[in-house]
């Protein structure tokens, strides 16, 4: 595989939404999220009251890369070869002595493997994204409550009410009848909760447009989301960017599932009308799949082996199923090295335009949790009288795996010309190749990591 990356190889550029061309204010959007489904579970399940009370500090629980068993209600992080590095018990952490009876040093039981998918059964969820992770701060608090309530409580049920507050705030149907909290507030002021994209983001998207590329904006946002979150981060003309519009993908099963499973849906004001044998022309679809997708792109380019890349944020949704089941170039968009730099969150605005001191801010999720460590490394506690040894997370490995490159956001690259040359991820490159524009800092100043 050749050692570099560039877009300007690249016949069509597809884009993912949320916290890939929209970029969330994080301290702003993660309560919201959590009180989505916090509200709910108390109101409409019957759940402790405190669930609704979030303090800063709690913040810190949330770190991307988490598994949750959900029969045991207890959390764990992955080292590259599946054994647990940590763990926690709903919010409480897990002692070493412990850590080591409990698990053993054996790959985790539910343990996806290398190839697999970050799957997500009936017995865990992998917590991957943005949206995700406040979920994972209130399951946690969830456990910690059903535990005190039950005297110890060993085994848990909870999951089918958190599916539930899925579907009350994010159904289909939600934004248009402003149910639950989360849709009503985004409307009421986006501004406060989505970041504009950057003149230069807009100016890069235009020149990739004029350079000849076709442009896709997949997403798994419903179109009346998809369609106020692009006008108010891009303008009323958005669509004039974009030759194909999917909205409602169903990632990842969008890259996994045969035509005959997923076909694309016609709109009509928001609506799915008529599904379609085939796709025979850009415009905007629902639904749909990544096989019809290319030989619409055969026929727009006139190729017989468009070169298709994806940006990205999630793992499980974006990256792995576009280079795994399409053979695509990804590059995922990873707010970690936007918040890595010492661990020290990346400031949103000027200090000079901060208003007076508000009281303590939620820890940015993108930033170090100082009970988790590092998303990217952590340590293993070594035999008596060795040294402790740093291996790869399986996050960190999955990076290196499934993903081209990896950036801090659209905006870091948008000023290089499209012929620029990445380097990229590889097995003939070194683990760090890929980040752009430079490694996570922790990976910099621990360039010779055990692989276990």
């Amino acid at each position: 595989m050749a050692q570099h990356f560039s877009l300007a190889a690249c016949d069509a550029v597809g884009f993912d939404l949320d916290h890939t061309l929209c970029r969330y204010n994080l301290p702003e959007s993660a309560p919201l999220i959590y009180n989505s489904f916090a509200q709910f579970l108390v109101k409409e399940k019957g759940y402790d009251k405190e669930l609704l009370t979030v303090t800063p500090e709690d913040w810190d629980f949330c770190c991307k890369g988490l598994a949750l068993d959900l029969e045991e209600g207890n959390f764990i992080k992955l080292a590259d070869d599946g054994t647990v590095l940590r763990a926690s018990h709903g919010t409480r952490m897990t002692a070493p002595e412990a850590l080591a009876h409990q698990y053993g040093g054996k790959p985790w039981k539910h343990f996806p493997g290398d190839v697999g998918p970050a799957g997500r059964s009936g017995k865990y969820y992998f917590y991957d994204n943005y949206f995700d992770l406040p979920g994972a701060l209130l399951c946690a608090r969830v456990v910690d409550s059903l535990t005190k309530q039950n005297n110890g409580q060993k085994t848990f049920d909870f999951w089918k009410d958190i599916v539930a507050g899925i579907q009350h705030n994010y159904k289909m149907s939600a934004f248009k009848e402003n149910c639950g909290i989360y849709f009503p507030e985004i409307k009421r002021d986006p501004g406060r909760y989505v970041h504009t994209c950057p003149e230069p983001v807009k100016k890069w998207l235009r020149q990739l447009k004029s350079a000849g590329k076709v442009l896709l904006l997949i997403t798994s946002s419903h179109s009346d989301y998809c369609r106020l979150l692009c006008e108010h981060i891009l303008g009323n003309d958005f669509t004039d960017l974009f030759d194909i519009v999917i909205t409602n993908a169903l990632k990842p099963g969008f890259f996994s599932h045969l035509p005959s499973q997923r076909p694309f849906w016609t709109l009509e004001n928001d609506e799915e009308q008529e599904a379609l044998p085939s796709l025979e022309k850009p415009g905007w679809y629902s639904q749909g799949n990544a096989v019809h997708l290319y030989e619409l792109l055969k026929k727009m380019t006139g190729r017989d082996e468009p070169k298709v890349v994806y940006f990205g944020d999630s793992m499980h949704s974006d990256i792995f199923p576009a280079r795994h089941y399409s053979n695509w170039e990804t590059v995922l968009i990873l707010e970690e090295l936007r918040g890595d730099r010492d661990g020290k969150p990346e400031e949103s605005e000027p200090l000079e335009k901060k208003g007076k001191y508000e009281g303590p801010k939620a820890k940015p999720l993108n930033t170090l949790s100082k009970k988790w460590g590092s998303f990217f490394i952590d340590s293993v506690s070594g035999l008596e009288n060795t040294e402790d040894s740093l291996v790869y997370t399986w996050s960190c490995k999955r990076i290196s795996t499934y993903s081209t490159i990896a950036i801090p956001s659209i905006e870091a690259i948008a000023e290089l010309p499209l012929d620029y040359k990445f380097s990229r991820f590889s097995s003939s490159n070194s683990k760090t190749a890929g980040y752009y524009p430079k490694p996570p800092l922790i990976l910099s100043n621990n360039e010779t990591l055990t692989t276990k």
